[in-house]
C-alpha cells in the first residue's frame, strides 16, 4: 500500500502529554479556563467596536481583526487538544490533522503580518494626527487586511504542502498536541534539509520582518513622544500603544 494512503487511513496519534496523566488533568483544567476567557473576551470586543459607533475608527478595525483571528486561531487548535488530554484516545484523523496545519499556519503568519500593520496605524497616528484620518481610511484598512491575509494563505499554502509531500515511511506518532509544521517535518524519513531551509527563508519573511517594522515604528513612536512638550499628550500617546505592545510582547515573548 503507498504510504500516504497508508497514513491518510491511519490518522496520527498526537502524543503531547500522555506520558504524564496527573500534569494532563491539570493541564485541561488551565486550558478550558483560558479558552473560554479568550472566547468571551474577544466576542466582547468584536461586539463593543461594531454596536459603539465611536469605536468605528481604523484603530479598533484592525482590533476587531485580531480579536476575530485570535476566536479563530485558538479554536483551531483548543478542543481537540482537550479531547486529547481528557481521553485515552490520542489520535487525530488525516484530513482532521491536514486542516489543522494548514488552519494553524495560516492563522499563525496572519498575527505576526497583522501586528506590524497595527503598529503602522500607531504610529500615523501618533507621529502624523492631522493626516491620520486621510492616510488610514477604510479604503486603505481595508486592502491592508485583505493583503495580510492572502500572503498569510499564500504562506501556509507552500509550507504545509512541502511538508505534507515528504515520505514518512508509515511513521504516524507526533511528538505535540497539535499538528504543527516541526513536528510534522520530524518524522519525514528523507533528509529535509531543503524543506527546513524553505521554512527558515519564509520565517524571516513573515515573522522577523514584521517584528522589525514594529520596532522601527516604535522608534519614530518613542522620539515622537519625548518631543510632546504637554505630560498629558504623553500619557495618551502611551495609552493608546499600551494595548498593542502588551500583544506584541506576548506574541513574540
Amino acid at each position: 500500500m503507498d504510504q500516504r494512503n497508508y497514513t491518510s487511513l491511519r490518522g496520527f496519534i498526537l502524543l503531547g502529554f500522555s506520558d504524564h496523566p496527573k500534569l494532563e488533568m491539570v493541564l485541561s483544567g488551565v486550558v478550558t479556563v483560558f479558552y473560554l476567557i479568550t472566547l468571551v473576551g474577544n466576542t466582547a470586543i468584536i461586539l463593543a467596536s461594531l454596536v459603539d459607533s465611536h469605536l468605528h475608527t481604523p484603530m479598533y478595525f484592525f482590533l476587531r481583526n485580531l480579536s476575530l483571528l485570535d476566536l479563530c486561531f485558538t479554536t483551531s487548535i483548543v478542543p481537540q487538544m482537550l479531547v486529547n488530554l481528557w481521553g485515552h484516545d490520542k489520535t487525530i484523523s488525516y484530513v482532521g490533522c491536514v486542516i489543522q496545519l494548514y488552519v494553524y499556519m495560516w492563522f499563525g503568519s496572519i498575527e505576526c503580518l497583522l501586528l506590524a500593520v497595527m503598529s503602522y496605524d500607531r504610529f500615523t497616528a501618533i507621529c502624523k494626527p492631522l493626516h491620520y484620518l486621510v492616510i488610514m481610511n477604510p479604503h486603505v484598512c481595508l486592502k491592508m487586511v485583505i493583503t495580510v491575509w492572502s500572503i498569510s494563505l499564500a504562506n501556509s499554502v507552500v509550507l504545509c504542502t512541502l511538508t505534507l509531500n515528504l515520505p514518512r515511511c508509515g511513521n504516524n506518532l507526533l511528538d505535540h498536541f497539535l499538528c504543527e509544521l516541526p513536528a510534522m517535518v520530524k518524522i519525514a524519513c528523507i533528509d529535509t534539509t531543503a524543506v527546513e531551509m524553505s521554512v527558515f527563508a519564509l520565517g524571516i519573511v513573515i515573522v522577523l520582518t514584521p517584528l522589525i517594522l514594529i520596532l522601527i515604528s516604535y522608534g519614530y513612536i518613542a522620539r515622537a513622544v519625548l518631543r510632546m512638550k504637554s505630560k498629558a499628550g504623553q500619557r495618551k500617546a502611551v495609552n493608546t500603544c499600551g494595548s498593542h505592545l502588551t500583544v506584541v510582547s506576548i506574541f513574540y515573548g
